[in-house]
């Protein structure tokens, strides 16, 4: 652990620390974003669980939201195979069910207010499906929250290359994925930094950018 702390440490001195600092008030911003901009966020956050970050970006960028809200099942499914991207039936499924949902920053943002951050991620573990503890965690931070981790694969590596954790579960449930996101938060914690921020740096570590 002393060996990844002074590695971020020295990586806060470098231009990436702007970068990365532009990118959590990108993430700030979406309070004031629309309806749509929230929905079509949490579409990413389904495309992306298992599966690569960018294609899940160029089939965000080509559908939008109106067309994740439009879009028949099938021409769903369709568009997520051209874009070569992982588990296209499910994936489809699951973004025709998140229309039980269409008002999610309302939902979200009374959830947040009534019930508090660690709630509000359950209730979207609970109510959207193809969404489990990582995805609902990566929509809340992309979204604006900053103080839930987001254990990819690359945050998992880190902490395993680090001795921070012994070994990555090969089945990420309830129990394990909040087991090791206390450790996560002590690290967070020792850098004085938000989890968020931890989370951005880490992910730079492993692919050399700064990805939403």
């Amino acid at each position: 652990m002393v060996s990844l702390i002074k590695q971020i440490k020295s990586l806060q001195k470098s231009h990436i620390n702007n970068k990365i600092e532009q990118r959590i008030e990108e993430f700030k911003s979406f309070k004031n974003k629309s309806q749509d901009k929230w929905y079509s966020e949490l579409c990413f956050c389904i495309l992306a669980a298992n599966s690569k970050q960018k294609t899940s970006e160029a089939i965000q960028r080509q559908l939008g939201a109106r067309g994740f809200l439009t879009k028949n099942q099938k021409q769903l499914s369709q568009i997520i195979l051209k874009n070569k991207h992982r588990f296209h039936n499910n994936k489809a499924k699951y973004l025709i069910e998140l229309r039980a949902h269409p008002n999610i920053k309302h939902t979200i943002t009374q959830q947040l207010r009534d019930r508090g951050i660690i709630k509000t991620r359950e209730w979207l573990v609970n109510n959207v499906k193809g969404i489990g503890y990582k995805e609902a965690s990566h929509f809340l931070r992309n979204t604006g929250t900053t103080s839930l981790a987001i254990l990819d694969r690359h945050i998992l590596n880190v902490m395993k290359e680090h001795n921070i954790i012994d070994e990555i579960p090969k089945l990420m449930n309830r129990n394990n994925y909040l087991e090791i996101e206390k450790k996560f938060y002590k690290l967070s914690g020792q850098l004085n930094m938000s989890p968020a921020k931890l989370d951005l740096f880490m992910w730079y570590m492993k692919t050399g950018e700064v990805a939403k």
